[in-house]
């Protein structure tokens, strides 16, 4: 029973560690995307969405950065006020003058196109549940190491992390690489986010192979217990053909002392 434990833990522990650091590795990076523009420090002053000249804009900053919570200046300095789920007009609130055209629309305040508004609003949420998963599932997998049920249910916890996180980060690219083209065509300087961007995308690649690995242990765990099991039942049966072969060699001692007796006898007689 012992070495049941033992095999048990042993085949899901590497998988079980290194899908916990994964984990916590992803949670990481969605944290600098989310608290971008929250500090100056790096490298939250560095990460945002998109970031555009709206100089020529009425209203806007000289230079505006899209991030989660707000709409910034050069560096993330000089931001907003923090909304949930941005639109991307609130960078010209002020007016609309000299915004291309297809951004402009009748939401958020008249300032966004219903694309634009819709497009980023679904993103946002599912980018927040994607966090929400993703550290439900880091508590969940903390006792992945040693327990193939812990790893199976952080496994199921993790996939509707990627799940979401699909979603969020695919609409996330497509609205502002899709922007950033609607200024260049304006004749606006306009660029994506690298480190918004590459956090992302580093994070859904984490948690896919974590999601990947739990799966891999639950599994692996399984199979490392039924050779253990089949390896002492083979060893019971080394130890009962022993006990025959000892059985035998006493009965076959208890023949030859009658067959002796016998002889006496009828010598004597």
């Amino acid at each position: 029973m012992a070495n049941r434990t033992t095999d048990k833990f042993s085949s899901g522990a590497p998988l079980g560690l290194t899908s916990l650091i994964l984990i916590a590795g992803s949670i990481v990076l969605l944290f600098f995307v989310v608290l971008s523009g929250v500090s100056n420090s790096i490298p939250l002053n560095k990460t945002y969405f998109m970031r555009a000249d709206t100089s020529t804009i009425a209203g806007a900053r000289a230079t505006s950065q899209w991030t989660y919570f707000y709409v910034c200046g050069e560096g993330n300095t000089n931001c907003g006020k923090p909304v949930p789920d941005l639109p991307i007009g609130y960078a010209w609130i002020g007016g609309t003058a000299g915004v291309p055209e297809s951004l402009v629309g009748g939401f958020g305040k008249h300032t966004t196109s219903k694309y634009y508004y819709y497009m980023w609003r679904f993103g946002w949420v599912f980018y927040l549940l994607a966090l929400i998963f993703d550290v439900l599932g880091f508590f969940a997998a903390l006792l992945a190491p040693c327990s193939r049920l812990a790893s199976g249910l952080s496994g199921l916890i993790m996939m509707a992390a990627l799940f979401f996180l699909s979603l969020g980060a695919s609409l996330m690219t497509a609205v502002f690489v899709k922007a950033v083209k609607q200024f260049k065509d304006a004749g606006m300087d306009a660029k994506i986010g690298e480190y918004a961007l590459g956090f992302t995308w580093g994070a859904w690649a984490a948690i896919f192979l974590a999601t990947c690995l739990l799966f891999l242990g639950c599994g692996l765990g399984g199979r490392k217990d039924t050779t253990s099991t089949t390896t002492r039942t083979s060893g019971k049966g080394n130890v009962g053909f022993f006990r025959r072969q000892r059985s035998t060699k006493s009965a076959r001692g208890s023949i030859g002392y009658d067959n002796e007796s016998q002889r006496r006898v009828k010598e004597e007689y």
